[in-house]
C-alpha cells in the first residue's frame, strides 16, 4: 500500500533578522504577492487537506507561486511542516528524515550527475544502499528498458537531449522501487513535441509501475492527461480536487474555470432569472434555459433570481442568425476548426467553429456575426463570492 494523506498542512515562511521584524510590524495582516502575511511570516500553504489512495496518480496544478512545489517538497521531507500532519501509509512522517520515507523525487532541471555514466547514475542510490551487483544491474537494465534509454547507459548526461536526461533521472527513481513517486513540473524544460511525447511515455510508465504518483505542473494539458484527480491551488489554498471531467465540467469558482480549459472559457455579466422550478439565463437579447440537471442543482441550494457572471466554453458557442451580436475581429484557422476572436457585449469572446471545404475562410474582419449557446453548457457564478452557484 502507498497512500499519503495530508491533514490541515500549512506551511510558513518565518520573517528573520531585523529586517524580518520591521516587515513583521508593518505587514501583519497584509496580503503582498498574493501570498497572506501574518505575524508569524509569509504563508505558502494554507488549510491543505488531501487523501491520495494506492497507485493513485494525482496532479497539483496552478499558477507560479500558488504552493504547490512547496507542498511537494513538504511530502519529500524538503520542507519543513509547520502545521498540520502528513501520513505514508498511515505513519506520521512530520519528523522523519527524506531519506527514510520511502520516497523517490524527479526535478525540473534532471539533477545528474555529470561525470557518471547513464548506468552509474540510476545505480548510485543502489550502491548507497549496498546492494549486491547482480541485483543493482538486474534494477537498472529493467528500468532502461521501459523507459527505452538501454542504448545509453554507458554516455554521460552531456552527450544526451533534454528528453533522454529526463528519461534517466525517471529511471534512477524507479529504479528505487518507492512507495510515493514525486514529479516536479519534470517536462517544463523540453520542446512542446518531446513534453507531448514524454507525457505518454509517463502515462505508460504509471501502468508499469506499482506506485502512487504526486505530480507537480502549471501546465493545465499535463494535468488534464495525466491526472486521475486534480488538485487546483491558488495563493496557498485548494480551489477544487477532482476527475479532470469534473473540474472541466463543473468548475467550483471563476478561478477554476479561467484556469482550466483552452481556449479560456468566455465570461459574461449577465442575469439569472428564476420563474418556479425554471431558471433563465439572459444575456443581451438571448434567453436560454438551463437544463433540467442545472436547475435541480439551482433549486436544491435555493438560488434566487440575480445579477451573475455567465460562463461558456469557446467549444460551447454556437452559430446562430440570431443571437447575441458579435463583430469579428481575428479568424485563425486551426485545421480542423476555426478560433473566432470577436468583440460581444462589451467583451472579447473566443468561439471555436467546426470548418469544412465549404466553409472555409468564410469571416472577415469587421463582419457581424450571431451566437447562442445552450443550456446544459452555461455555468453561473456569483458576482459576490465568485463560487459556482450549482455546488
Amino acid at each position: 500500500m502507498s497512500t499519503v494523506q495530508l491533514k490541515n498542512i500549512k506551511k510558513i515562511y518565518p520573517f528573520s533578522g531585523s529586517e524580518g521584524k520591521r516587515k513583521k510590524k508593518d505587514a501583519a495582516g497584509e496580503k503582498k504577492v498574493n501570498l497572506q502575511i501574518t505575524d508569524q511570516g509569509v504563508v505558502a500553504v494554507q488549510e491543505f487537506n488531501l487523501d491520495i489512495a494506492d497507485r493513485e496518480f494525482i496532479v497539483l496544478v496552478g499558477p507560479s507561486g500558488c504552493g504547490k512545489s512547496t507542498t511537494l517538497r513538504m511530502v519529500a521531507g524538503l520542507e519543513d511542516i509547520s502545521e498540520g500532519e502528513l501520513y505514508i501509509d498511515g505513519k506520521l512522517m512530520n519528523s522523519v528524515a527524506p531519506k527514510d520515507r520511502d520516497i523517490a523525487m524527479v526535478f525540473q532541471n534532471y539533477a545528474l550527475y555529470p561525470h557518471m555514466t547513464v548506468y552509474e547514475n540510476m545505480a548510485f542510490s543502489l550502491r548507497l544502499r549496498k546492494e549486491s551487483k547482480e541485483e543493482i544491474d538486474k534494477k537498472v537494465r529493467a528500468a532502461a528498458e521501459i523507459l527505452d534509454i538501454t542504448q545509453y547507459l554507458d554516455r554521460k548526461p552531456k552527450a544526451l537531449s533534454g528528453g533522454q536526461r529526463q528519461r534517466v533521472a525517471i529511471g534512477r527513481a524507479i529504479v528505487r522501487n518507492p512507495k510515493v513517486f514525486l514529479m516536479d513540473e519534470p517536462l517544463s524544460n523540453l520542446d512542446a513535441k518531446l513534453r507531448n511525447q514524454m507525457r505518454a511515455e509517463i502515462l505508460k510508465l504509471r501502468e508499469r509501475i506499482d506506485t502512487t504518483f504526486i505530480y507537480v505542473t502549471h501546465d493545465q494539458t499535463e494535468a488534464m492527461t495525466l491526472g486521475d484527480r486534480i488538485v487546483i491551488m491558488k495563493d496557498g489554498y485548494i480551489q477544487q480536487i477532482g476527475t479532470p471531467q469534473e473540474v472541466f465540467n463543473h468548475p467550483a469558482n471563476l478561478f477554476v474555470a479561467g484556469f482550466i480549459g483552452m481556449p479560456v472559457m468566455n465570461m459574461f455579466d449577465a442575469r439569472l432569472t428564476r420563474e418556479g422550478d425554471k431558471y433563465f439565463v439572459e444575456l443581451a437579447n438571448v434567453r436560454v434555459e438551463l437544463s433540467e440537471q442545472k436547475e435541480a442543482r439551482l433549486k436544491a441550494n435555493d438560488v434566487q433570481s440575480q445579477n451573475v457572471v455567465l460562463g461558456v466554453r469557446p467549444e460551447h458557442t454556437i452559430l446562430s442568425d440570431e443571437g447575441v451580436e458579435a463583430t469579428v475581429d481575428v479568424s485563425e484557422m486551426m485545421g480542423s476548426s476555426e478560433h473566432l476572436h470577436v468583440s460581444a457585449n462589451g467583451k472579447d469572446v473566443i468561439m471555436i467553429v467546426p470548418t469544412t471545404e465549404q466553409t472555409a475562410d468564410r469571416f472577415r474582419m469587421g463582419q457581424t456575426i450571431h451566437f447562442t449557446f445552450g443550456g446544459a453548457m452555461a455555468h453561473v457564478f456569483s458576482k459576490e463570492t465568485e463560487k459556482n452557484l450549482e455546488w
